[in-house]
Order: C-alpha cells, then sequence, then structure tokens
C-alpha cells in the first residue's frame, strides 16, 4: 500500500468510524490535542480534547455527589442500568467491535468476542445483585448476633489499557455499579473512540431505567489524567491495568492516602508440553495463545517449556502453522493476525528478537514486518525463538507476538523454569499423565493466577476471577468472588437481651 493508497484507506476509515460512532449515540466531539489513530493504516481518524485539570476534579466531583444516593438504591434496582446496557450491548455488538477493531486492531471474531465478553459480565453481575452475601457467626456472648454486611465502598476509578479496550472496563464498571459505587473511567490515550460509545452506551442505559447517569464518568488524555485519580482522595479504589512500571507508580500513591488499588500488570506467560501431551491439540492451543491479537494479550504466551524428546515434532507443527497465519487488515475475512499498536511496540519486538539471537537464540520463523500497508503501520509476523536458556529478555515481557522455546528434561525443572520469572498471570500444562496435570496445579506447581490444563494461556471466562501474582499485582477481576473489591465489610454485633455482657469474659463493674 503505497502512502497515497494509505491515506485514502484512511479518509474511509475515518468516514466508517465517525458512522460508526453516530449509530452507537456518541457524536464525535470537537476536534483537539488527543489524536485516535487507526493502527490499520497509522493515520489518524478523529481528534479530540483532553480533559483538563480542571475538568477532572469536577468529573470526580459530580461521581462522588451521585454516590451518595446510589449507595441507597437497592442493589437489584441498581442491577436494571447494567441489564439495559446488556440489551444494548447485543443491538449493538457488530458496531462496537468493528470499532474495536478500527482503533485497537483486533481481528473481527476477536473484537466482536471482546463485545461478547461485555455481554456475559453483565449478566453476571446482575446476578451477583442479588447475593452480595455477608455471613452471621455464633456469639460467644448469651442473646447476641455476631454478622457481616457488605457495603458500597465509593468512587471507582477505571483506568484501562488499549488491548481490551472495552471488556475490562465492562468488567470493573458492571460490578461496581451493583455493588453501589459509581465510576470514573479513564481509557488508554490510544483507544478514547471506543470509550466515548461506551460511555454514551451507559449513560443511555441509566437514562432509559430511571438511574442517574452521573453514576459513570469519562475522562479522556495522558497520563497525568490518571494521575490525578490516582492521587484524589474521594477515589475510595483505582482499578488499574498496564505496565509494572505503571503499577510501581500508581500503587505507593494510593497507599499513602490509605486508597485501596486492583492492579492488573504484566504476564510473561509460560506452557509446559510433557511427553504423554496431544501434540496436536496443544500445537493449536499454543498457536491462538501466541499468536492471537498480534501477540498483544496480557495472557499470550510467550514462553513455551516443552520436553527435550516432544520438541522437535511439537515445533514442527507449530511452525508450519505460524506460515500459515495470515497477516493483515483485520477488516479483510480470513485474516487472522492485525498489526501492532504502534510504531512503539514494533520497536519493542524488533529489539527483543536482536536481544535473543545475541544470547544464542535461532529464529525458526517469523519476526519480520510486512509490508504494503502504509510507511505508518506495523504488520509483523509472529516469531517463535529456540533459546539455549532463560536469558534476561524471556524473562521480561515483550508485547508482541514473540513465543521463546524452552527445553527441559524431569518436570521439576519445568516448573522451575516455569516459575523463574517476576510476572505470575496466567500458566499451562499439556499433559495426559494426571500427576503431572495435578502437581502444575498444587501449592508447589505453577504460581500464577490462572492455571490450565490442557488449553492456552488465554481466553478466561467471565465466571472465574481473573488476575494474577507477583510483579502481575494480585488484584482479581471479573468472576467469583471479586465483587468483594468494590466494597467495604462491616462486622455487626446486636444485642437483644438485656444484659451487657463483655467479649472474652472480661468483668467491668
Amino acid at each position: 500500500m503505497t502512502q497515497t493508497t494509505a491515506e485514502r484507506s484512511t479518509r474511509e476509515l475515518r468516514e466508517r468510524t465517525q458512522t460508526l460512532l453516530h449509530r452507537l449515540g456518541a457524536d464525535l466531539p470537537a476536534p483537539g490535542g488527543l489524536p485516535a489513530r487507526t493502527p490499520i493504516t497509522g493515520g489518524e481518524i478523529a481528534s479530540l480534547a483532553a480533559t483538563s485539570a480542571a475538568e477532572v476534579d469536577a468529573a470526580i466531583g459530580r461521581a462522588d455527589s451521585a454516590f451518595r444516593a446510589w449507595r441507597t438504591v437497592p442493589a437489584p434496582q441498581r442491577a436494571a442500568v447494567v441489564r439495559r446496557l446488556a440489551e444494548l450491548l447485543r443491538k449493538y455488538q457488530d458496531e462496537l467491535g468493528e470499532l474495536v477493531t478500527l482503533e485497537a486492531g483486533k481481528i473481527g471474531p476477536e473484537a466482536r468476542g471482546e463485545v461478547q465478553e461485555m455481554i456475559d459480565i453483565c449478566e453476571f453481575a446482575i446476578g451477583q445483585s442479588r447475593q452480595l452475601y455477608g455471613r452471621t457467626m455464633p456469639s460467644e456472648r448469651p442473646g447476641h448476633r455476631l454478622m457481616e454486611t457488605w457495603h458500597p465502598l465509593g468512587v471507582v476509578a477505571v483506568i484501562s489499557a488499549f488491548n481490551f479496550p472495552v471488556a475490562v472496563w465492562a468488567w470493573n464498571t458492571a460490578l461496581a455499579l451493583v455493588c453501589g459505587d459509581t465510576v470514573v473511567w479513564k481509557p488508554s490515550e490510544t483507544t478514547p473512540l471506543t470509550a466515548l460509545a461506551c460511555h454514551s452506551l451507559l449513560r443511555r442505559a441509566a437514562v432509559e431505567v430511571g438511574a442517574d447517569p452521573e453514576v459513570h464518568q469519562l475522562v479522556q488524555g495522558p497520563a497525568a489524567v490518571g494521575e490525578q485519580l490516582v492521587d484524589d482522595e474521594r477515589v475510595a479504589l483505582v482499578s488499574a491495568t498496564g505496565s509494572v512500571r505503571m503499577g510501581r507508580l500508581v500503587a505507593p500513591r494510593v497507599a499513602a492516602r490509605f486508597g485501596r488499588c486492583l492492579l492488573e500488570l504484566g504476564g510473561n506467560n509460560a506452557a509446559v508440553v510433557t511427553p504423554t501431551a496431544d501434540l496436536d491439540l496443544a500445537a493449536r492451543g499454543i498457536v491462538f495463545a501466541a499468536a492471537g491479537t498480534a501477540g498483544q494479550r496480557c495472557t499470550t504466551l510467550r514462553r513455551l517449556i516443552v520436553h527435550a524428546d516432544v520438541a522437535g515434532p511439537l515445533l514442527d507443527r507449530i511452525t508450519s502453522a505460524y506460515r500459515q497465519l495470515r497477516v493483515g487488515n483485520p477488516l479483510d475475512d480470513g485474516v487472522l493476525v492485525g498489526p501492532l499498536i504502534n510504531e512503539r511496540a514494533y520497536e519493542g519486538m524488533r529489539k527483543a528478537l536482536e536481544r535473543a539471537q545475541a544470547d544464542g537464540g535461532e529464529l525458526l520463523c517469523g519476526g519480520e514486518r510486512v509490508e504494503g500497508f502504509g510507511a505508518d503501520a506495523y504488520y509483523v509476523r509472529p516469531a517463535v525463538v529456540r533459546m539455549p536458556a532463560q536469558t534476561a529478555v524471556v524473562r521480561e515481557e515483550t508485547f508482541a507476538p514473540i513465543l521463546y522455546v524452552l527445553t527441559y528434561h524431569d518436570f521439576e525443572s519445568a516448573i522451575e523454569l516455569h516459575n523463574g520469572v517476576p510476572q505470575g498471570l496466567s500458566s499451562a500444562v499439556f499433559t495426559q499423565n494426571q500427576r503431572e496435570a495435578e502437581r502444575f496445579l498444587a501449592a508447589d506447581g505453577s504460581d500464577c493466577g490462572i492455571a490450565n490444563v490442557n488449553i492456552g494461556t488465554s481466553g478466561a471466562e467471565i465466571g472465574g476471577a481473573f488476575g494474577g501474582e507477583k510483579e502481575t499485582g494480585g488484584g482479581r477481576e471479573s468472576g467469583s468472588d471479586s465483587w468483594k473489591s468494590y466494597m467495604r465489610r462491616a462486622t455487626n454485633t446486636v444485642n437483644y437481651s438485656t444484659e451487657l455482657p463483655l467479649a472474652q469474659g472480661i468483668r467491668f463493674e
């Protein structure tokens, strides 16, 4: 694609973006200093003004004010907003999915799947609204009842990343709203348009069910906008998704004011393949986990730890599949790998491959840039690199489609390799040996927040809590009991007797 052709294509994508935003009820604001670029061509498809410091302060104020009333609304009634949002998402799934493709570069099936994930978490949250359970415990004092109750926490700041521009917001927002919190959302600078669309749909849902639309606020802009949310004492919880570097900045600042953090940070995920594994099954799981979303998932498979006896046949399957992966415009049918988000991501991949080869790594396939989409678009072929050891570059997360391959001879050393990185998000083992599967899931097995057997590292379901350990941050979002992150717990003692006994048998008379 020549530069002129790329420019023409960008104009077409710009027009398509405006049409989609209009259908989604989000009219594009006046142009400003925050550009929205499509990784499909690298061109600018819109621009908008960043939220000023005063406007951020006002948005937090509106959310805080709305919380005072929202927390008293019964949870099943709060769920009405989320139910209506789910209905709107079903109605506009194709439009929002296409906007995700335009702004984040995901292929169509993955983009629509991300919107489906939003619908799924809305359904989960609706059910959760009737299950915000406390406990009743036996009291040691006669005529007393001891119990726990859960209450809304306050204003929740959601700081999201580009790679899942709408789903991670929905994970947090659906649960926060049914828990009685209000939300201020700061999306990635790279994906401001999908945020406009989601904000519009949610406020529409609130109005249509008679709720206060001020329960949700949207702020846009550079890191300074997020920092303002991090430092504001009116923000009870900061839920931030991004790099480990970002987490190291956010956590101590929130802790300094005794706020709460929910962090979802880096992942350097691995899969162990044992001699008993079904290699055809393993290859399919590995290829999607490693190459899907152009390697730009936090759960992307980045390290393959394979037994030496099966490394050859497994790598033959993987490299054969990689050579058949169609890389191209994510709007085209049949494309499996779209573009990297920007030049920075491409440079990170290129430098990581250079370091890996300098460490003795053998590039088995991929790694080259795919030309023909314009000078500002960055398409690459997913790479497979066989490494002699788990070197420094392997222990780092490179947000690009690089799969490092390591071999092992005994299962204990495989687990040691697996756990020998600072990150701890997702993991997998491919085996037909039950002892190996159970060993991997045991307390001294995988040290990750997600551990799978005979499936890849990506593609988490809504029902299970999502999150990781170590440098991944320790947060949990989405399913299970992650709702507790958005609420505060109170211990209550009720004396229904006419006496006043003290605990521990203390007498004070």
